[in-house]
């Protein structure tokens, strides 16, 4: 049942091993591995990111808002790029305003009353990019969320503000380091 293999047979046995442990570990240490964060930065010219205090400057003001939309774009910026935050002379710098936090009635009912009510936030942002100025902007970025009009909207703002930062600060980080 068992043969008797030479030396001849053993070099060839472990030689044939080491190939195989070569060629599995060369297809493991030498994979291609992309990463669709949605970031495309050039980390050798842009190593860091100002980004600014965006005030509330609309008509109608609910306080919280400038704190969760801050802390949405800085926290989208640090998970999804390299980036390190300085409060001054960054590569990329982000500042700007809240300049819009209005409501409109969406739908009226039957009875002639409004029955759904559209919830509009804009944010106006100025960009400059000190390594491609031919990048740099100002624009404003908005995002809209409806609820029924039977419920009040202090009880449902902080979700549809947390929803319309989300929507805008994605939109933000897509303008400016996202250049697909």
């Amino acid at each position: 049942m068992y043969r008797r293999i030479g030396r001849k047979g053993i070099m060839l046995l472990l030689f044939s091993h080491f190939l195989i442990f070569s060629f599995s570990y060369f297809l493991t240490a030498c994979t291609v591995s992309y990463k669709f964060n949605g970031a495309s930065i050039d980390y050798t010219k842009t190593k860091t990111i100002q980004i600014d205090n965006f005030p509330i400057r609309s008509a109608y003001v609910w306080a919280p808002m400038q704190a969760i939309f801050q802390n949405k774009l800085t926290d989208l910026y640090a998970s999804q790029t390299k980036l390190r935050q300085v409060k001054k002379n960054g590569d990329l710098q982000l500042s700007g305003e809240i300049t819009g936090f209005d409501q409109y009635n969406k739908a009226i009912s039957a009875e002639g009353y409004s029955s759904q009510v559209q919830l509009k936030m804009t944010v106006n942002v100025r960009f400059t990019n000190n390594a491609k100025h031919s990048d740099d902007f100002e624009r404003q970025f908005s995002a809209t969320t409806e609820y029924d009009s039977s419920q009040q909207l202090i009880n449902v703002q902080e979700e549809l503000v947390t929803q319309m930062v989300k929507d805008i600060a994605e939109q933000i980080f897509n303008a400016t380091v996202a250049n697909w």
